[in-house]
Formats: C-alpha cells, sequence, structure tokens
C-alpha cells in the first residue's frame, strides 16, 4: 500500500466552493483501479491549506494509472483552480514498527 499525501493551498474565499466540488470530484478517484481510500483535512491554524491522503494499492495506480487517464483531466478541471500554489505530491510506503 502506498501513502500519498498532498499539501493544498485553496485560494482565500474559495474554500466552501473547494469543499463542495471535492466531494462530487471524490466519485472519480475512488472509481480508479488500484485506488484504496482517501480523506481530505482542514488545518486548523491556516486558512484555506487542506492535507489530502490516498492510499492506492500501487505508486503506479496512482502516477500511471489515474494520472494518465480521461478521469484525471476531469479532476484536474474540477479542482485545480483552486490551488495557489500547485500542489506538491508525495507518495510514502509504510515502515513495520
Amino acid at each position: 500500500m502506498i501513502l500519498e499525501a498532498v499539501i493544498l493551498h485553496v485560494k482565500p474565499g474559495l474554500e466552501s466552493d473547494f469543499e463542495a466540488t471535492f466531494k462530487k470530484a471524490s466519485k472519480i478517484i475512488s472509481s480508479m483501479d488500484g485506488y484504496i481510500s482517501h480523506e481530505l483535512h482542514k488545518c486548523m491554524e491556516v486558512k484555506g491549506k487542506y492535507l489530502l491522503l490516498v492510499r492506492w494499492e500501487t505508486l503506479e495506480s496512482h502516477t500511471v494509472g489515474f494520472r494518465s487517464s480521461a478521469e484525471f483531466q476531469e479532476w484536474k478541471k474540477l479542482l485545480h483552480h483552486f490551488y495557489d500554489p500547485s500542489p506538491i505530491v508525495e507518495h510514502f510506503e509504510e515502515i513495520e514498527i
């Protein structure tokens, strides 16, 4: 399992619209092969800052399967105009402790 972590900075005043649109866009990502789950969290200290966590079966499920799909183009069309700056996406694998 791979955890995708993304810090999203939503433009001021667009937070409510972003959250409503994200709920609609969630149907897109959750329909993808290799998708496991996702969560969106709002920062309590910084207005407009969000944390998106997505669990994928493999790194390629996200980087190849989702990102090269028509569904990703729709995802971008719905959401990417809310962000400033563009988000940085990082992937993590779990360490057994």
